[in-house]
């Protein structure tokens, strides 16, 4: 059975390239009637917190997630260092006592030198002796892999055939001096515990994947399938960073975009699919393939996210969207929801048409004369659906005015606003005696 996971440190708010990772990992454990690990990665107990850990699973499910397991990377730390153990064991593991600042500056007289920042291994060359005094001038180790200086291959389920020689890449540290598992060993131990079969993530991970392939295999086990998605950039190009903020769910969703219009963007773009509305999560999962995600950096514009969402309300009938409705307080009949459900790019917008058709509205009038002839010439009796036409016909004639010159005038002063909804519906809605007193210029 396909088992995926989603393993978010709860270090900061979920971001919107974040969340496309989880995203891309549910549709496929969806696709594949497989199995979805929600899995908190909070061993970084300096960073990681409670508030941020339920802040990511609040907007999971604000997004409609449900996951089949969750668990928790700090309930496991007994676990961590039964597999450092092994590693020793197997000497494919070994204790170092650079401090930090020592390991920068070697890495800086490499670089200056020409040469890459490749950890030299000098832990290896100390002997029992050196060791003793390490450990009595009271210094602790951190602890490394020792990586097999070969190439390691694998073929990408998004890359296709990736190949790194690993005399390029530094020794990856794996338990902290003060006793914390770093991700990439406590990564690979629960991926083996837990039988996840893929593995997809971002590109930025490509490096850590190749020491790990090396990792599982030492640790008695065989990676999962591997694919590395491009990074989302902004329009401009640049990184989208999670330290920013701007773009995390919990922003979006304060600012009124609708789940469906993020899943139906965040679904589709960097794959050949068109991006289309879509209003359930299972019409997204019908068509999803891993297959389908390319090499190339998608770009995420959020003026395409608000005008996907405008199409996704367009989707969403009045049942679907009352108890959302009701949440802002506001008079939206059904009447009134489906003719304004076209004119809005977010849910709170219908405010604006809570007003034109219930509250007060700032007319504007531009040509005095021509609103005063426009209340003269409105039809007597209930508006139906045969006062607008008949009005502005009649209007027209007095006035020799046509098309825009003769409506938009008229939608300004009875809306506010120079588009919306069709007049003929809306005034409807608003009703004869509204409409008098904006003509008149006492809706105020």
């Amino acid at each position: 059975m396909v088992k995926v996971r989603f393993a978010p440190s709860p270090t900061g708010h979920l971001h919107i390239g974040n969340f496309r990772t989880a995203l891309v990992n549910f549709l496929f454990a969806r696709k594949e009637n497989g199995h979805f690990m929600l899995r908190i990665d909070d061993t970084d107990d300096e960073r990681s917190t409670l508030e941020f850990e339920k802040d990511i699973i609040n907007d999971l499910k604000w997004m409609n997630f449900n996951w089949d397991s969750i668990e928790k990377q700090s309930s496991r730390l007994e676990r961590y260092n039964e597999a450092l153990n092994i590693l020793l064991d197997k000497k494919r593991a070994y204790a170092c006592y650079e401090t930090a600042e020592e390991l920068s500056l070697k890495r800086k007289v490499q670089l200056s030198s020409g040469k890459p920042p490749v950890y030299d291994r000098s832990a290896l060359r100390l002997s029992d002796s050196d060791i003793a005094n390490l450990k009595s001038s009271g210094k602790k180790p951190h602890y490394r892999f020792l990586l097999d200086h070969s190439e390691i291959k694998w073929n990408d389920l998004v890359k296709g055939e990736s190949k790194y020689h690993m005399s390029s890449l530094s020794d990856p540290v794996i338990l902290r001096e003060d006793g914390r598992v770093i991700y990439t060993l406590a990564s690979v131990v629960d991926d083996i515990d837990f039988d996840i079969t893929h593995i997809l993530r971002g590109e930025d991970h490509m490096t850590n994947s190749a020491a790990q392939i090396q990792l599982f295999e030492s640790l008695g086990s065989i990676a999962p399938n591997l694919g590395h998605l491009s990074l989302l950039t902004d329009i401009s190009g640049s990184g989208l960073s999670k330290r920013l903020g701007s773009l995390s769910l919990q922003d979006l969703r304060n600012e009124g975009v609708n789940p469906m219009a993020i899943s139906s963007l965040l679904s589709k773009i960097g794959s050949s699919d068109s991006v289309e509305a879509k209003k359930d999560i299972e019409n997204i999962i019908i068509s999803f393939d891993i297959n389908k995600f390319g090499k190339s950096k998608p770009k995420f514009d959020k003026n395409e996210l608000l005008a996907l969402n405008s199409k996704v309300l367009q989707l969403m009938e009045y049942d679907e969207v009352l108890d959302d409705l009701n949440k802002l307080d506001l008079i939206i009949t059904k009447d009134l929801w489906y003719l304004v459900r076209g004119n809005i790019s977010l849910l709170k917008n219908v405010k604006d048409w809570s007003d034109v058709c219930f509250g007060n509205i700032n007319s504007i009038i531009e040509d005095g004369a021509f609103i005063t002839q426009a209340a003269k010439t409105l039809p007597e009796g209930e508006f139906n659906k045969s006062t607008w036409s008949i009005w502005t016909k009649n209007l027209s004639q007095i006035s020799g005015r046509k098309g825009k010159d003769l409506y938009m005038p008229l939608r300004l002063c009875l809306t506010g606003y120079n588009k919306g909804p069709e007049m003929a519906d809306l005034i409807l809605i608003i009703g004869r005696d509204k409409v008098l007193k904006r003509l008149s210029n006492q809706d105020q």
